[in-house]
Order: C-alpha cells, then structure tokens, then sequence
C-alpha cells in the first residue's frame, strides 16, 4: 500500500482521505485551518503539524483546495510541495481551478520531476463519503496509469479527458451545464405552482419524458419528489450556491479566453450572483429556487 499525503480537509477532501485509509493505505493529513486538521483526527485520521511533514516521504500526493492561487502557492511556492516531496512521487490535485493554473502547476511539477494529474470531482459530499465520485482526469496516460488504483477507491467513474487541464475542462464545462439545468428545473416547478400543477405529477411527467435530467431526477429542487435531495432538509449544503458561483466564472472566464459565447452561462452566473448576494451563498446550490420564487 502507498504513502499518501492529502492536503485540503475540508468537506470533499476528508471523507476522500477516510477511504483512502479504510483501504489500508498509509494517509497524512493537512490543512491549514486548525478546526479541520482537529475534526480529521478525531475521527481517526494521522495529521501532520505542517505542509513539509504531510508530504515529505509520501508515494502519492492528493490536493483538494478551494482555488487556482492556492494550489500554485501549496504546490510551487516557497516550503510547498515540490520543495518538500521526493522527486518521482505522483501529483494529483482534485481541485476545480482554471485551466492555465492547472497546465502551468503540472509544467512546474514536471520540471522537477515528479508526476502530477489534474483530477476535479463531481458527486458531491455525499459521493465523497460514499467513494461514489466522477473524476474527470487531465494529464500524461502513464501518470493517469498510476492514479487510477488509488481514483478507483474514490469514485465510481474515472474518464482520461486528455493532457494536462482537461480535466478542469471537463469540469468547467459539467458544471455549467449543471448550473444551467438546475434554473431551468427550477423556474419549471415554480411555473407549475403558478398554473396549480401538482409538484409531484410534474415530476412524475418530467422525469420520464423529455425534460429529464440529473438537476431534476437526482437533486430536485422542491421537497417531496426526491426524498434525498437537499430540499428536503431546508437546502443544507451538499454543494454550495458559492460554490456553484464558483465554477460558473470559471466557465465564463474559460468562455472570454477561448472566444466563445456562452450566453445561457453568463446568464446563470448572474443569477447565482444575485442569489449569493441575498444571503444564499452557503446553502445548498439547488435552493435557487427560493431566490427565482421572489424569496430573496
């Protein structure tokens, strides 16, 4: 079994590590927020008492951080982890960041001469607890070769997308996709409340019909149809309005850089805006129904 540092406990990165672990590998957690490194350890998990001692004999090296800058400061910036690790030992940052940050991180990475892919998830807190998540894979087919074993106790779904960033691609795209659909499900349950159609018959139409998708069958935004879906504990977060907000300016920032027009995903980055600015930015993503609905 393999040395893994994991870096970033948060509400994706410390069930991730909790599996890792079950599965008898050797984890070393870190992260910078005490309250996190505190929780990570009382439910059983080995925490280092800095960035160097997580990572400095580890095989495999996993990332899950909020943002571009801080995967560049963790990875090549001064005490980070290519000053700290051994050379050889494989990078994979599960982190959603844009694309030129996570092309320049493995260039960096490589330089040195370890191995690193990009590895962003989709599945939420719940499939990081169930090691039921999609990875979306970026980087050299040998590196992605060598991540797999260790991907596979994560998630359920792991796809090669390509060279290095592909997987932020990937997932910048999914996640507009996502965001888009959900306002869309959303505007449609609120029609029907104004037409009086019953939530249920509608989603009993909808979800075999033409209108199906995953915003509707798996994460419904009303209470009732879909008794696991966050409307149905007051829109308590699996995944974040903030977070969705998030990954929507990847998606346009990706979209201005690459001249290509996005409208429906601008437009539901406003929206997602307005909603965080009303006070929704850390319930879960699908309360945006509350907000179109006229609540916020």
């Amino acid at each position: 079994m393999a040395k893994v540092a994991f870096i970033g406990l948060g509400n994706m990165g410390a069930p991730m590590a909790r599996n890792l672990a079950s599965a008898g590998h050797v984890v070393m957690g870190y992260d910078v927020f005490e309250g996190a490194r505190t929780a990570f350890a009382e439910t059983g998990g080995t925490v280092a008492a800095n960035l160097a001692a997580a990572v400095v004999d580890a095989d495999i090296i996993v990332t899950m951080l909020p943002s571009g800058a801080d995967v560049r400061t963790v990875v090549t910036g001064p005490g980070g982890i290519l000053e700290s690790a051994t050379p050889g030992a494989l990078l994979i940052d599960c982190s959603t960041i844009d694309v030129a940050s996570a092309r320049d991180v493995a260039a960096a990475a490589t330089a040195k001469g370890f191995r690193m892919i990009d590895a962003p998830v989709s599945g939420g807190v719940a499939g990081a607890a169930a090691g039921t998540l999609t990875f979306m894979v970026g980087g050299p087919a040998e590196a992605f070769a060598l991540a797999d074993p260790l991907l596979q106790i994560m998630g359920r779904t792991i796809v090669h997308a390509g060279d290095s960033g592909a997987g932020q691609a990937a997932k910048i795209c999914n996640n507009m996709i996502l965001g888009i659909s959900m306002i869309a499900v959303s505007e449609a349950f609120n029609l029907a409340d104004g037409l009086g159609l019953d939530r249920q018959k509608l989603f009993d139409i909808a979800s075999t019909a033409s209108g199906q998708c995953w915003s509707l069958t798996t994460y419904c935004p009303v209470p009732g149809p879909v008794p696991t879906s966050p409307a149905n504990r007051d829109y308590q977060p699996g995944f974040t309005a903030k977070m969705m907000l998030k990954d929507l300016k990847l998606a346009a920032d990706a979209a201005k850089a690459s001249d290509v027009k996005t409208p429906l995903g601008s437009a539901a980055g406003e929206i997602y805006e307005h909603f965080c600015d009303e006070g929704g930015a850390a319930t879960d993503f699908s309360g945006v129904v509350r907000y179109l609905r006229g609540a916020g």
